[in-house]
Formats: structure tokens, C-alpha cells, sequence
């Protein structure tokens, strides 16, 4: 049975909750609850486990903090025994524009503390990653306010299709491959 670890980075802590850094968690906490499962208290993370046409598929919110999240990453692949190709990391980015998506086999980290971490505990930087614009809605030297903020009204009316949008591409990785689910996703 293939099996397939997916990792939406957040911050743990109800002042993060609702932050645009935090999209990792929220995709994996919709996804979950449409497929009505809860998210255990687990090693260096919440889990929960999925099914998906027979593929086993494990969603991850590390409980690291963000800047640590690769060593839940390596943790959890070790344990599990995923393979490279079936490591999926949900990011948010301000690079690109809010609700974008944009899927990618590997790259540089962006200047994301996040990625920085994982790529220095899997030693790679060959890796799948799903990029969620949050967008660059902030003044020079208020990055972190902005990915540290809240959603605003207009992000919140579209953000459920968007998150939607999200759970299919999450499915079609599962199913299809990044390849498809890259051409089929990216820039929508």
C-alpha cells in the first residue's frame, strides 16, 4: 500500500490560529473534517490518517512551531518509512497573490523559516511543496505582521473555495502524482 505524508506548517496556540502563516493547518483541518477524522495528540505533532482509493495518507501539523518543523518532518517520515516523492509540504507564501497555488518538486526556501528547517533535516531541497499565496498586502519591514495576521473580510468570502480548491489538489496527489497535479493546479 503506497503511503503518503502530508504536512501543513502552522504555529501551535489559539493567537495563531486564525493567521495567514497557519494555511498549512487549516487546509489539513478542512480536509480532515470532511472526511470525518479527528487529529490525535501525536510525537512532535497532531496526526490523523486518511484513505484515499486504498492510499494511505497521513496529515501532519507539527506541534514544532514553524521554524523547527523539519524535525517532525523527519520524524514522522522515518517512522512511517514515506518515501522523498511522497512528502507533500502545505506552505503559506507572500511571493505569490492571495488564494494562488502553486505546486513545485523542489527549490530554494524562499527566506521561509519553515522550509529552511525541513531542508536542512531531510538534506534536500528536492522536495514536494504546496505553496498557498497569502499575498504582500504590508508595508516595507510589516512582513510579519501580515503573515501573523488575520484574514481580512475579502480573503475570508473566497477562502472556503479556496480551501476546497486545496482538498482536490491534496486528492490528486494522492492519486495522480505531482507531475498531473501540477498541470492540472498550478496557478489556479
Amino acid at each position: 500500500m503506497k503511503k503518503f505524508l502530508i504536512v501543513g506548517l502552522g504555529n501551535i496556540g489559539a493567537e495563531y490560529e486564525e493567521t495567514r502563516h497557519n494555511i498549512g493547518f487549516k487546509i489539513l483541518d478542512f480536509l480532515a473534517k470532511k472526511e470525518d477524522v479527528p487529529f490525535e495528540p501525536n510525537k512532535l505533532g497532531s496526526t490523523s490518517l486518511i484513505k484515499i482509493k486504498g492510499k494511505s495518507v497521513l496529515l501532519l501539523k507539527p506541534s514544532t512551531y514553524m521554524n523547527r518543523s523539519g524535525k517532525a518532518v523527519k520524524y514522522w517520515m522515518d517512522k512511517e518509512k514515506i518515501p522523498l516523492e511522497n512528502l507533500l509540504i502545505i506552505t503559506d507564501d507572500i511571493n505569490l497573490s492571495f488564494g494562488t497555488i502553486r505546486l513545485k518538486t523542489k527549490g530554494s526556501d524562499g527566506g521561509h523559516n519553515g522550509l529552511k528547517d525541513i531542508q536542512a533535516l531531510i538534506q534536500t531541497t528536492a522536495y514536494n511543496r504546496f505553496r498557498f499565496g497569502v499575498g504582500s498586502d504590508f508595508s516595507k519591514g510589516r512582513q510579519v505582521d501580515h503573515v501573523l495576521g488575520k484574514w481580512g473580510v475579502e480573503e475570508e468570502d473566497v477562502l472556503v473555495e479556496r480551501l476546497e480548491k486545496a482538498v482536490t489538489l491534496i486528492r490528486s496527489f494522492a492519486l495522480s502524482g505531482i507531475k498531473i497535479t501540477m498541470n492540472h493546479f498550478n496557478g489556479t
